[in-house]
């Protein structure tokens, strides 16, 4: 017994030495253990049925060149650097059986150090995740003709950049115009919605009707009302006056002459890196009675009459991501779009991406909002946005070290509010793909208008400030 335990002993050690040898002379990529291309569990033998969980992360390192006036903490800031997360989010779906379709997204934006500052939760940094959608969802049809869903949704109308894949885009940040009323009437572009959507063909639609929140439960204290329009806001309605808050109707309908988009979840991708081939020219609009209210003269000339203004945009747009040469593995991304924005007389609202300023000591600003690195990005009025990006040869910095990818955008607007003044807001960048949009680092300049009031309440032009940035997005 000893004698063979012995044996074994020996042949053992033969073996391991002789595979520790030929582990020290196989190639290295055989090594390297292969990497899950996703967080997925397979509910069946087949994988049509799973559950997925994705995580993304954008971290931002800013500076900025303040508007006229700018203040933080009530000090003057002329400029401003500051560090912040301008998106995080988890997201949890999956298909659960044939039929049926489950999707969640949770996380919080624009997360700096003056997060809460200016609203009526100010004090509680701790507010700021939320669930951004939760919908259900059932395939009418066996393929992806008809699906039927309800929930909070992104599901929208007006563009495909209304509703994007935000870990897609290719720029540093999204045109947010096209989210037309985010956090007023929505939750973060988001709305509580019954919808139907799918692929016909060559014609990818999507339709909705949606209930609106009312505009006092942003966090933010609505505008006082007054001459130009601004969100209905139904706790100033005494005795039931007023239209209350009504449904919002929209739709979108791209064409897609070559590869037809994916039709897992409602996002739209930002650009395939060149592993599709698409062109699409896409319609949409939005609908919604008596969404905003003014003050209108009385025969002697008094703003004392109350009007109700219908909400109505509509856009047309062209995308183009494709694939140049697969084996140099280059790329084009296009995009172009027009768009017909009516909120009502002279409506205009300044936003500015995670605001690096909390207030103003200038006296001449066109809204209160109007510090920091905010500007004119709502109105009624027209509004052209287009981009450009290529993605550059694969072996410029050597295959594992990723690819760059420079871009240009530019938002031109005539707002009505601006009266005769356009707004010109461009963007230029670079995106260096560590792995894809899975690891990526983004620098981008950005150029915006400034404006004031002279003593006749003219609109003027101030000077043009810039903001630089650097994001570093992971996405798993």
């Amino acid at each position: 017994m000893k004698k063979t335990l012995i044996l074994i002993w020996l042949l053992l050690t033969f073996n391991t030495n002789r595979a520790q040898q030929n582990d020290s002379l196989a190639p290295l990529h055989d090594k390297v253990p292969v990497e899950k291309s996703a967080l997925k569990f397979n509910l069946n033998s087949s994988g049509t049925h799973y559950f997925q969980v994705t995580f993304l992360n954008q971290a931002w390192l800013r500076y900025n060149q303040s508007n006229p006036g700018t203040t933080v903490f009530s000090k003057p800031a002329p400029e401003t650097f500051d560090i912040g997360l301008r998106r995080t989010r988890i997201q949890l779906f999956g298909q659960i059986n044939d039929r049926t379709f489950i999707y969640f997204q949770f996380g919080m934006n624009n997360f700096n150090n003056t997060a809460g500052y200016n609203t009526s939760s100010s004090g509680n940094r701790k507010v700021a995740a939320f669930f951004h959608d939760a919908i259900c969802e059932y395939k009418v049809s066996k393929g992806n003709q008809l699906k039927l869903g309800a929930g909070l949704t992104v599901l929208n109308g007006l563009s495909r950049f209304s509703q994007p894949s935000i870990g897609s885009i290719m720029t540093l940040d999204v045109p947010v115009f096209l989210q037309y009323s985010v956090d007023q009437i929505d939750q973060f572009d988001r709305r509580l919605a019954v919808y139907a959507r799918g692929l016909l063909g060559n014609l990818d639609y999507r339709v909705y009707v949606s209930d609106p929140f009312p505009v006092n439960s942003n966090g933010s204290a609505p505008p006082a009302l007054g001459p130009n329009a601004n969100f209905v806001n139904p706790a100033l309605m005494a005795n039931g006056s007023g239209p209350g808050v009504n449904k919002q109707f929209g739709g979108y309908f791209s064409w897609n002459f070559f590869d037809a988009e994916p039709n897992t979840t409602p996002y739209m991708t930002g650009t395939y890196l060149g592993t599709k081939k698409v062109w699409n020219i896409g319609l949409g609009g939005v609908y919604q009675k008596n969404a905003t209210w003014n003050l209108s003269a009385n025969d002697l000339g008094v703003f004392s009459d109350t009007t109700y203004n219908a909400m109505m945009h509509l856009g047309i747009e062209s995308f183009l991501d494709m694939p140049l040469n697969k084996e140099k593995g280059t790329a084009v991304n296009a995009f172009a779009g027009f768009y017909l924005t009516d909120y009502g007389h002279n409506y205009l609202r300044y936003n500015g991406a995670m605001n690096p300023g909390t207030g103003s000591t200038a006296t001449n600003l066109l809204q209160a909002g109007a510090y920091g690195n905010a500007f004119p990005m709502f109105g009624s009025g027209q509004v052209v946005y287009t981009q450009f990006g290529y993605l550059l040869p694969k072996n410029l910095l050597g295959e594992r070290h990723g690819q760059l990818m420079p871009y240009a955008s530019a938002q031109h607007a005539q707002f009505n509010a601006l009266q005769s003044q356009s707004m010109l807001i461009y963007d230029i960048g670079m995106n260096w793909l560590i792995k894809g949009h899975q690891s990526k680092l983004s620098l981008d300049y950005q150029n915006r208008p400034t404006y004031y009031l002279d003593p006749t309440n003219a609109v003027k032009k101030g000077s043009r400030k810039s903001c630089v940035i650097l994001q570093y997005q992971i996405f798993i």
